[in-house]
């Protein structure tokens, strides 16, 4: 009878434990993406093994990271996956052309952004589209409810994910932003914030912050050494205030 009992409350207790257990999952603490709800995800990748994420923009250029580059100065684009080690329903692209912004420099997260023109135009489909930019000046409202996505690891020093992952992030005040990571590493022009429950990791640097069915950011930096940070939010390059470099680019300058 006592075994009966000690089944019944070990039984009840699973999916606490489980909860429990599953708790850092994710982007950090975020969930997987439903399967190619994201088609303009692109995996950032140098000796086929991803190392930032980004997003298509047109049908020839992918925006992410400058900083992706700083290791890494021949890369390839995974588009249209879901899980990185399936191949099916994805397609890699050899980029062409590397623009990085003129103001970039090595070492700094300032103009952290840069546009990759792919060797041949992308073949469109379900799996694969591109996503609209904000327009010029345009202002995300404090608290706006965004998303970030990626497949970089699941919590500080943890594994990579697979599967594509996702979480719901809210836009922080650009002043109180500057006040937590200071004038020297933030700029209001440039950058903005956000916080919330999860937060995105190493190698989900390039993909981009959505807000509505628009990137709006880039994701640039965080915390050093520790993902999802209470103390420092994490930063994202605001990309209204890059739109004339971006369109003198794509239309070939």
């Amino acid at each position: 009878m006592m075994t009966i009992i000690s089944l019944l409350l070990l039984a009840s207790l699973l999916p606490h434990l489980t909860f429990t257990a599953r708790v850092n999952v994710g982007i950090v603490n975020g969930r997987e993406a439903k399967p190619h709800s994201r088609p303009y995800m692109v995996s950032v990748q140098a000796k086929e093994q991803h190392i930032c994420g980004g997003f298509l923009i047109s049908d020839k250029y992918v925006m992410t990271a400058a900083h992706c580059r700083n290791n890494s100065p021949v890369v390839t684009v995974v588009l249209g996956a879901h899980n990185l080690k399936k191949s099916e329903n994805s397609v890699r692209y050899t980029v062409d052309s590397y623009y990085d912004h003129p103001n970039y420099t090595k070492g700094f997260y300032f103009n952290d952004i840069l546009l990759l023109k792919l060797y041949k135009k992308v073949q469109l489909n379900d799996n694969i589209k591109w996503i609209s930019l904000p327009a010029e000046g345009s202002v995300i409202e404090t608290g706006s409810v965004c998303s970030v996505a990626g497949w970089g690891l699941l919590e500080t020093k943890g594994k990579k994910s697979d599967h594509l992952m996702e979480i719901d992030v809210k836009v922080m005040n650009n002043t109180e932003c500057e006040r937590k990571w200071g004038k020297k590493h933030f700029s209001t022009l440039q950058m903005m914030c956000v916080h919330g429950k999860g937060a995105s990791c190493d190698g989900d640097s390039g993909g981009p912050l959505v807000c509505g069915n628009t990137a709006v950011g880039v994701t640039s930096f965080g915390q050093r050494d520790l993902c999802n940070s209470p103390k420092l939010p994490d930063v994202y390059t605001k990309i209204s205030a890059y739109l004339p470099w971006i369109k003198k680019i794509i239309k070939e300058i």
